[in-house]
């Protein structure tokens, strides 16, 4: 008897690929200046989401205070970054797509676990597993764990986690790197925004090795 197939399984970035954290974050970093008393461009800030936040962090403060500084941020991101997030246009209807198609959700994120989680908790977002902490080639871990033939990110760092996980990088073009830098980085598609994601989809549930090996084309 033949082995049942596995669901298929797609990883998906967060901020600003699932969800527009922008406001909380700028919120956030605004309500940490104040308190530190460094003057922190959170607008500049919110502009290039995806590192890690020790990165983002390093541009205002000295290495000796970051994990001090991580601390408080996460502590002040409790208080202000929730309410104010909304789901990316499309994502909402980008996992129903996926879970009505037989698959699974997985979102790897370079925010931590807990607050990845809360966010997805307060949007109503339904995700089948979610790891947190993970940027860049660190992402592969998650998608080889999780069996995942592609990962969905607005960044170039996605780009290069589904790379080297071996996967297909679909890129949206919804956060701070445009078109020709994804392309640049190596996506297989880029989407303009997650509303494109189910006619992606469609076609790779219809033709496997279009999830498999990633079809090169491009909404938009």
């Amino acid at each position: 008897m033949c082995a049942a197939a596995l669901p298929m399984t797609v990883g998906f970035d967060l901020d600003m690929t699932l969800i527009d954290s922008r406001p909380g974050i700028r919120a956030t970093y605004e309500a940490l200046a104040v308190e530190t008393g460094v003057a922190v461009d959170a607008e500049l800030a919110v502009s290039r989401l995806g590192p890690p936040l020790e990165h983002e962090l390093a541009h205002w403060f000295a290495a000796e205070h970051i994990p001090e500084m991580v601390v408080r941020y996460r502590a002040l991101y409790e208080v202000h970054a929730f309410r104010p997030t909304l789901p990316m246009p499309g994502a909402l209807a980008a996992l129903a797509a996926l879970r009505e198609a037989g698959g699974r959700s997985l979102v790897v994120t370079a925010k931590n676990e807990p607050h990845a989680r809360t966010h997805l908790e307060h949007l109503g977002m339904r995700a089948d597993a979610v790891a947190g902490s993970l940027w860049a080639e660190a992402k592969a871990e998650a998608l080889r764990e999780h069996g995942a033939t592609a990962l969905v990110g607005d960044h170039v760092g996605d780009v290069r986690g589904a790379r080297a996980a071996g996967v297909t990088a679909v890129a949206v073009a919804t956060g701070p790197c445009d078109e020709a830098e994804l392309r640049a980085a190596g996506a297989d598609v880029v989407l303009p925004d997650l509303h494109a994601f189910e006619a992606w989809l469609r076609e790779g549930v219809q033709d496997p090795r279009a999830v498999a090996d990633g079809p090169r084309v491009a909404t938009g």
